[in-house]
């Protein structure tokens, strides 16, 4: 069997994650350009000024604070070299070979097996695993999930989910706000059939384009997880670690988190049945890519 290089994954699926990034810009066009011709020039730049400071200010607060608010949320602590010292190591390791700055190291009480990293660019970056991670592991599987999560800080993939959050979230305000405004238009409207079908079109693109970029952020999200986990082959040169971690993971208990932070973890804590509702691809078919290498 012909193996698949990682370096072709890697390429592949940050193609992907680019295309789809396009698709939710050109959502974001088509409702901006339906309701500029709905709405005045005026009350348009109005609606897209407040939907951009909105979505902005509550994204960059948090993308700039992703770490403190992930290490409080799962009441995380500083893992000391002592303590960890395998843990410590492993990390140590990976950044010499890969050259990336030392990140921050913590540790969650949780029996489960499963890891995060945050942090808005490899100098502000934080990784941390379960206690189940630490306990149940070896040293080349623990190194494979440590590597994915080194993976989601070198691809600078909070920077680029942060981005296409921004563009959701001022897609999902522009559509709020046309909806709501609905309730105020006046004797001023645009009469006639081309209006009335204009209007249509501009309440179905708002209702539609809030779910359908959510959806797209879901498969950028998972793309970017087939991309770390070739990216962590990459790191360690070595498929077999982070592929029988991951199914450790797979006969693991389910973990209990905070759906906002969840989608940070290696795996997706809740486990969810329908892959096109998940951050995460199915873990079946990250094994099956890890077998292929």
């Amino acid at each position: 069997m012909e193996r698949i290089s990682f370096y072709d994954q890697i390429a592949a699926n940050k193609r992907k994650s680019i295309l789809l990034m396009f698709v939710i810009f050109v959502v974001f066009i088509a409702l901006g350009y339906v309701i500029s011709q709905i709405y005045s020039q005026g009350s348009f730049f109005f609606i897209m000024i407040i939907a951009t400071i909105f979505s902005l200010s509550y994204i960059l607060i948090s993308y700039y604070n992703s770490d403190k608010i992930a290490i409080a949320s799962v009441g995380a602590m500083p893992a000391s070299n002592a303590q960890f010292r395998q843990y410590y190591n492993s990390v140590e390791g990976l950044t010499l070979a890969s050259g990336m700055p030392m990140p921050k190291l913590y540790v969650m009480q949780n029996e489960q097996i499963n890891a995060f990293a945050t942090g808005r660019d490899p100098q502000h970056a934080v990784i941390c695993v379960t206690t189940g991670a630490l306990e149940k592991l070896n040293k080349q599987e623990l190194e494979g999930v440590l590597a994915h999560e080194l993976s989601h800080v070198a691809n600078f993939d909070i920077r680029f989910m942060t981005l296409v959050a921004v563009m959701v979230g001022m897609i999902s305000i522009i559509s709020q706000m046309f909806l709501r405004s609905l309730w105020y238009r006046g004797s001023n409207d645009r009469k006639g059939n081309a209006g009335a079908i204009l209007m249509l079109i501009g309440i179905v693109l708002a209702i539609l384009a809030p779910i359908t970029v959510q959806l797209v952020q879901l498969a950028i999200s998972r793309k970017r997880e087939f991309t770390a986990d070739a990216t962590a082959v990459k790191f360690t040169r070595y498929p077999p670690g982070l592929k029988n971690a991951l199914k450790k993971i797979k006969n693991d208990q389910p973990m209990k988190v905070s759906k906002a932070i969840a989608p940070l973890f290696m795996s997706d804590p809740s486990r969810k049945l329908s892959n096109l509702f998940s951050t995460h691809p199915p873990l079946e078919e990250r094994i099956k890519m890890l077998e292929e290498m």
